[in-house]
Formats: structure tokens, C-alpha cells, sequence
């Protein structure tokens, strides 16, 4: 009963978490190329380089959430692989984004 409660609810959950990760981007880059049309024409230097990487870096996190509620519903060592080397992969795009943060933010202090 409970694994049918499980293998009916989370594809739902997987969505609505990687439709949170998108959402993220798409906000994020939004508000940096706002930002950064605004200096442009106010030639004021601005956080548009760590507000987006901040966006990217919590989207990261929203995707792997979504990635991890996956493992709970792979069948066959194949479809394990595979999503362990998405996770692989999006750790490791953590990485730099969160280098680019602490870089900006050294700078800026």
C-alpha cells in the first residue's frame, strides 16, 4: 500500500520541484538582465554576476532534490547508473557557481 502511495505521489513531487528549479532560473536571469540593463544607463556597478549565480546555484538545488526523490523509483540497475551520473553532473556544476560566488563576493568586500 505504502509503495503505491509512494509510486503514484512522487512523479507529482519530482515535477513540481524541477518546475520550482526552472522557475528559479528564469526569475534569477530575469531580475540579473534587469539589473544589468539598469547599469548600463545608470553606469553604477551592480551584484548582477552573484544574483544570478545565486539563482543558478538554488535552482541546482531544487533539480537535485528532484533527482534524489528519482532514486526512489528506479527498477533496474541501468536507470540507477544513469541517474547517478545526472547527480554526478549537476554536483559538479555546483562547484563552480559556487566559486564564482565566493570570488565575487571577496571582491567585493
Amino acid at each position: 500500500m505504502l509503495e503505491n502511495l509512494i509510486e503514484t505521489a512522487l512523479p507529482t513531487i519530482i515535477a513540481i520541484l524541477e518546475i520550482m528549479g526552472i522557475f528559479v532560473v528564469v526569475v534569477s536571469a530575469t531580475g540579473a538582465f534587469i539589473r544589468y540593463l539598469k547599469g548600463l544607463v545608470t553606469h553604477s556597478g551592480s551584484d548582477v554576476k552573484f544574483a544570478l549565480a545565486n539563482g543558478l546555484a538554488i535552482s541546482l538545488e531544487f533539480k537535485m532534490a528532484a533527482e534524489i526523490l528519482k532514486t526512489v523509483l528506479v527498477h533496474e540497475l541501468n536507470e540507477l547508473m544513469v541517474l547517478g551520473a545526472v547527480i554526478l553532473l549537476r554536483a559538479l556544476l555546483s562547484f563552480p557557481i559556487h566559486f564564482e560566488m565566493k570570488q565575487i563576493h571577496h571582491t567585493e568586500s
